[in-house]
């Protein structure tokens, strides 16, 4: 996991330059569309760091939950997910 860890983050920081540059650009006045662009890119990256958290989130805390055979575990974990994507709405 820790190999991962080290994508996600450095994946994020590379994100927070990204948004370090949007702010430099408004300052800067720069053209609208060009800002927009970045910030759709931005929000992509961002939603892939996510949807690897997600998997991680899966593979790892689900999984565990489903084999320790603990209903009550299994129904927090699931719901978890649940209200996580009722959030996305």
């Amino acid at each position: 996991m820790a190999a991962n860890a080290d994508a996600k983050i450095n994946r994020l920081n590379r994100i927070a330059g990204q948004v370090n540059g949007v702010a430099k650009m408004i300052e800067d006045d720069r053209y609208c569309m060009d800002i927009l662009h970045q910030i759709q890119a931005i929000k992509s990256a961002l939603a892939k760091v996510e949807t690897q958290v997600l998997k991680d989130h899966a593979a790892c805390c689900v999984a565990e939950a489903i084999a320790s055979g603990d209903e009550a575990e299994q129904r927090q974990k699931f719901e978890e997910l649940v209200e996580l994507l009722e959030k996305r709405r």
